[in-house]
């Protein structure tokens, strides 16, 4: 079994049922899919579709003040398979409304062919939709 890679992560949220809502719809834009069905309690839990990777949970927590400016998460980067899925994802976001802090663009002080947007989701969490291929090649030719 691989190693050197992070299995999952866990975020509380205050509002599981809004967050279902969101990431479910989020995710399957992004390549991700429930691992395992849980009850309304949760937690959510979302990775790689049919492959092994990092997955991310999400539990109910009090509500409180997040800000990615203090000590704690920052944000969330999900790489993706191309740049087409990285203009999809920030159109996803855009008709939610969200705030929107980067517009699909290349970053290059990331690596040569890095492309991604930046959102805020509900919770004001910190999204990234990411792909490090440059434009129109495929995920193998990399």
């Amino acid at each position: 079994m691989p190693t050197g890679y992070i299995d999952h992560i866990g975020i509380g949220v205050p509002d599981l049922a809004a967050t279902r809502q969101y990431y479910d719809e989020l995710m399957s834009i992004l390549g991700l899919r429930e691992w395992f069905a849980t009850g309304p309690e949760g937690p959510l839990n979302y990775g790689p579709d049919g492959d092994r990777g990092s997955q991310v949970f999400f539990y109910e927590a009090e509500a409180g003040t997040y800000s990615r400016q203090q000590p704690g998460l920052h944000h969330l980067a999900f790489l993706v398979e191309s740049r087409a899925i990285v203009r999809e994802a920030h159109a996803w976001a855009l008709a939610r409304d969200a705030v929107i802090l980067d517009e699909p663009r290349e970053f290059p002080q990331y690596g040569e062919h890095c492309y991604a947007t930046y959102w805020l989701d509900p919770h004001g969490f910190k999204l990234e939709a990411v792909c490090h291929s440059p434009e129109g090649s495929s995920p193998q030719a990399v």
